[in-house]
């Protein structure tokens, strides 16, 4: 992506949500989503300043954790 992207998610019950971006490093970059949500489909936009590289965004709603990379390139 270049230098936005918008992840998109659906969650089957309320629950309290976070998502964050990591860098290669593991080093938390920023939190794009900290919040209570309700159910169904959501979206996130992440406006990155960061350099070029692998990066991480984590997801976590309940017990559900998913990690998944993405590539900057500016």
């Amino acid at each position: 992506f270049n230098p936005t992207t918008t992840i998109e998610f659906s969650i089957p019950y309320s629950s309290f949500v976070t998502v964050k971006i990591y860098d290669i490093t593991g080093k938390e970059i920023t939190t794009l989503l900290n919040d209570n949500l309700p159910v169904g489909y959501h979206s996130v936009t992440w406006d990155s300043n960061n350099s070029s590289g692998l990066y991480f965004i984590r997801m976590e709603s309940g017990e559900f954790i998913q990690t998944r990379k993405v590539v900057l390139v500016k």
